[in-house]
């Protein structure tokens, strides 16, 4: 259990952290940052496998036409997300970013509703119009939805869907999006090279920042992935709320994005959801554990 928490611990708050890293390499055009990405992953990953003698995956995956396309889907997700949040990053809109993966958690009861159909229960609800009403706030506040939080997750939200009921572990899962991601991201470098010339030109520096990408990427993934194996799924939600918690003190008090007035008052109400939702899991786990022993003593 202890070291479960401390896992998933380490993994969100590297999560958290992927701010300071962007900003690194923040010469380098958002676009290329994800395809250099993608590359430097499929790499880690590929060398992880070797180690660890794990591909016997791999011939049954081939022969499953339906997996694949799956996989495709959920690799041009993930694509999608890192594109949005690095851009983000990059434009000084850490906070939006965070805002994100604060609401991640109630776009996921939504898509339980509509995807798995699923009946949220009425604080859950509660949950959902209020957080819903933080959005709309800020739309009001900005003169426009908050676009970055919203894709950040929606992207994330469908794809932790997918990787859910997908039939590969976590590094499996990684090494076939990559696998299958790494000839359009390799075509679409060489074409940039060719015709406008890469951002990262002669700068070995860079080019080792960006190649840092890799084992930065797949590490968290494999934490995350051992730590939510150990512990329940109510302190891995409490845990979740790590990654997004650090981004918004970076974006606050590092990077000195603007936050205050009218804008607090949409972040508070979201906040507000989160606790309701929390709140809510936390005391149906308790109801659900004390069920428990009545349940077995009328089987017996």
């Amino acid at each position: 259990m202890s070291s479960g928490v401390l896992q998933a611990a380490l993994a969100y708050a590297m999560w958290g952290l992927f701010p300071l890293y962007f900003h690194l390499v923040s010469a380098v055009a958002p676009l290329e940052i994800v395809l250099q990405r993608s590359l430097w992953s499929l790499a880690f990953v590929l060398v992880l496998l070797t180690v660890l003698r794990r591909w016997t995956w791999l011939r049954g995956v081939v022969r499953r036409p339906r997996t694949v396309a799956t996989f495709a889907l959920s690799a041009l997700l993930l694509s999608a997300n890192w594109l949005v949040y690095v851009w983000a990053v990059n434009h000084g809109r850490v906070v939006d970013s965070s805002l994100g993966y604060f609401i991640t958690p109630l776009f996921n009861v939504l898509l339980g509703y509509f995807v798995l159909q699923e009946r949220p229960r009425r604080a859950q609800w509660c949950a959902l119009s209020v957080a819903a009403a933080g959005v709309l706030w800020l739309a009001i506040v900005a003169g426009s939805l908050p676009w970055v939080g919203l894709v950040l997750a929606a992207t994330f939200g469908i794809y932790g869907l997918m990787r859910k009921t997908a039939p590969l572990g976590a590094l499996e899962g990684l090494a076939l999006e990559t696998l299958l991601l790494a000839p359009l991201a390799a075509g679409l470098l060489a074409w940039q090279t060719s015709h406008t010339g890469s951002t990262v030109g002669g700068d070995v520096a860079l080019l080792g920042l960006l190649a840092l990408s890799g084992p930065l990427t797949v590490l968290p993934l494999l934490l995350f992935a051992a730590g939510a194996r150990r512990i329940p799924l109510t302190t891995l939600g409490l845990l979740q709320y790590i990654g997004p918690t650090i981004q918004f003190a970076l974006g606050v008090w590092l990077f000195h994005e603007p936050f205050a007035g009218l804008r607090l008052v949409g972040f508070v109400l979201i906040w507000l959801a989160l606790v309701i939702y929390t709140a809510e899991s936390w005391v149906a786990m308790r109801r659900r554990r004390s069920m428990e022993p009545v349940t077995a003593e009328a089987r017996a």
